[in-house]
Order: structure tokens, then sequence, then C-alpha cells
């Protein structure tokens, strides 16, 4: 055994938590795109979606459980703290955008929402794929190639919502304007808020190579 995985504990409990969470994560995601690609039966998917916020809330909470009790981390625990929150704020907007359009009376979507939608999906399902690298970092550089991804489907993302508000103001309805702009405005923010976690792994890749 080296040096390395002696200091390291072999306890990989955090890698596993980190896991669920970025596939609870990526079940949001999909859940969105489902409610904006067919907008039918609005609150139970809203329900649905509620419930996969708190199964990333009780991951969350583990974790920092888990954190408060163990001595040796794989990680440092400052690390693993940004981790757990960015990967949570993610889960946050996804859901909170869901709530919004319920709450705002949304009766259709458009095909702005479900291009940031599938901008949000993609952007998950990189950030999956770099969390499970980050459990022995054998290729830092495959971790680096899905967060270099996350921030190019970020600026997509960009794009997408300054053309979706343009076309916005052209209309003369000031209530649906306000409502449609702040779920642009959000869903482009859960894509910010990927950037951010993909940022926080690509600093750990880099870290612990």
């Amino acid at each position: 055994m080296g040096i390395k995985e002696w200091v390291i504990p072999q306890d990989k409990v955090f890698f596993d938590l980190f896991d669920r969470m970025a596939q609870t994560v990526v079940s949001a995601a999909d859940l969105l795109v489902e409610l904006v690609e067919n907008f039918e039966n609005v609150k139970e998917q809203c329900h649905r979606m509620k419930r996969i916020e708190h199964q990333g809330d009780e991951i969350s909470h583990e974790i920092y459980e888990q954190l408060n009790r163990t001595f040796i981390t794989p990680l440092e625990p400052e690390e693993i703290s940004r981790l757990a929150s960015a990967l949570d704020d993610i889960l946050d907007y996804i859901d909170g955008t869901a709530q919004q359009m319920y709450s705002y009376g949304i009766t259709e979507t458009d095909d702005s929402m479900i291009e940031l939608a599938k901008l949000i999906r993609l952007s998950v399902i990189e950030i999956e794929k770099a969390v499970t690298g980050i459990r022995t970092i054998k290729n830092p550089g495959l971790i680096e190639e899905r967060c270099i991804e996350v921030n190019r489907l970020e600026n997509v993302a960009d794009n997408v919502l300054g053309h979706a508000i343009m076309d916005l103001f052209k209309t003369k309805d000031a209530i649906t304007i306000i409502k449609l702009k702040d779920i642009y405005e959000n869903l482009e923010m859960a894509t910010d808020k990927c950037e951010d976690v993909a940022n926080v792994l690509s600093d750990i890749a880099i870290r612990h190579s």
C-alpha cells in the first residue's frame, strides 16, 4: 500500500453519496424536460419534482453528517461542502422553476423553455460522469473535458436566454412578459449552477491528480 492509500481512508462513503446526489440531479432534469415537452398534469409533475428535490436534500444532509463525524476525509472538507452545496443548488433551481410554472398559471411552454431544459439535462449528464471520475481521479483530463463541456453548454444557454427575452419584449402583454422572463432566467440560472459544480470538480481534479 502506497503512502497516499495509507493517508486517505478507504471508506468511500462520500463518493457513494455524491454519485447518488448526481443521479438525483439527473432525475430532476429528466423530469423537467418531460414537463416542458408535455405540459400536462402539471400539479402532479410538480409534486414528483418536489419529492426528487427532497431526496436531494436528504442526501445533502447525509453528506454534512458524515463530514461532521469523519476525522480524515478522501477530499478536503471544504471541497466536500462546496460540491454538496453546488449540486443542491442545481436541484433547487430545477425544482423552483417547475413550481414557478405551476404557481404562475402557465398554460403552455415554448421552444425556449424546452431548449433551456434540454441544456440543463445535457449539463447534468456531464456532471454525473465527472462526479463518477473523482472517485479515483485516474484520468483528470477526462474530468476536465466534462467540465469544459458544461461551460460550453452554459454559454449556449446564455444565447438562448438572450434571444428568448428579445422575442418576449416584442409582445405587449406586460404580465406575460414578467412571468416568462422569470422562468427563462431561472432556467438559465440552473445552467449557471451547473457551471459552478463543474468549477468545483475541475478544482478537485487538479488538486488531487
